[in-house]
């Protein structure tokens, strides 16, 4: 099976840290988030293609130097929507070849390994929302079979949302139908949506499962971020380096390297390596790699790799080599 991943898009949500740093390697629980997503799929892969865009260098360096399954990458450099990015694909995939499509935004407990047992000519991974008008609703039969697709629609057709992750046996109709898509153009709010494309391929008579996750997490902006962090927290995600003279409070991820001192840390803070703290309290959390704190009392903050912030008493958003002092 081969995997696309579109990562392409410049994160505006997650600024300041997108200005210097690629949106999938912001650092959640001891690893980027798209290491959190490639260790959950590196064992059922042939190949993924990586669709990038902002920072794509960053994106490639990084896998590279992380893992060693084949990898190829290709920049979208016109950013009109999921479906042309998914069509920059199509030169590394065969006619015949059996595709999953995992957006870098999605944390889930996917299970792709039962995706041998399906036997309709695809499927979308789904979770039901109480408000669905934001995502791709999906309305579904009592075999869970897929009899429509909406994007976005208001009224929603249904409170079933994708998640992010679709699976698709005949590559060659997709292909074709985001062609059709193209061509007609046929947008949804001023884009290409791949819905629309899987729609048309149903119309051709293709079926899709809706397959139901129970866990679905979103690495968009810093709330969702925090709440990701929490996410793999209390799923196992935990280490702790020795820390001196300071009180913690489970869980939290601590590397080595991190020097930690008089200070009260957690619950839910994920500090990386090269981190100096002293005199502070931080909950809920993310300190990036290389920074310093001191004297502050921060909660539900962000602070990127090699910031400086001191006597701070709030929450904080603070880029990559930034300095606040107080």
């Amino acid at each position: 099976m081969k995997i696309i991943i579109p990562l392409a898009g410049k994160g505006t949500r997650l600024r300041p840290h997108t200005h210097t740093k690629a949106k999938p390697l912001f650092h959640i629980a001891g690893k980027a988030v798209l290491g959190h997503i490639l260790d959950q799929i590196k064992d059922d892969v042939e190949e993924v293609i990586f669709i990038t865009g902002h920072l794509g260098h960053q994106i490639e360096e990084y896998v590279k130097e992380n893992y060693s399954f084949k990898a190829s990458f290709v920049e979208q450099k016109v950013l009109n929507g999921q479906a042309p990015a998914i069509k920059l694909a199509e030169p590394f995939i065969k006619g015949d070849d059996k595709v999953l499509i995992w957006f870098v935004d999605t944390i889930s407990d996917a299970d792709i390994k039962n995706l041998k047992n399906v036997k309709e000519d695809g499927a979308v991974y789904v979770k039901e929302v109480e408000d669905p008008r934001r995502f791709g609703q999906h309305k579904v039969d009592e075999n869970n079979i897929i009899l429509e697709n909406k994007e976005k629609a208001d009224p929603p057709i249904s409170n079933l949302v994708n998640v992010g992750i679709y699976y698709v046996k005949n590559s060659k109709l997709m292909f074709d139908c985001i062609d059709e898509l193209i061509e007609k153009d046929m947008k949804t709010k001023g884009e290409f949506f791949l819905m629309d494309a899987f729609q048309l391929m149903m119309d051709k008579g293709a079926k899709f499962k809706a397959i139901k996750v129970n866990i679905w997490e979103d690495c968009g902006k810093p709330d969702a971020v925090l709440l990701t962090n929490r996410y793999f927290l209390d799923n196992g995600e935990t280490y702790e380096t020795k820390t001196k003279n300071c009180v913690i409070i489970k869980p939290v991820h601590i590397e080595d390297g991190a020097i930690v001192e008089n200070s009260i840390i957690g619950p839910y803070v994920s500090i990386a390596k090269g981190t100096k703290i002293n005199n502070s309290i931080i909950k809920n959390s993310i300190i990036g790699k290389g920074s310093e704190i001191s004297d502050a009392n921060i909660i539900e903050s962000l602070v990127a790799d090699n910031a400086f912030v001191k006597g701070a008493s709030k929450k904080l958003n603070v880029g990559e080599s930034s300095e606040i002092k107080y």
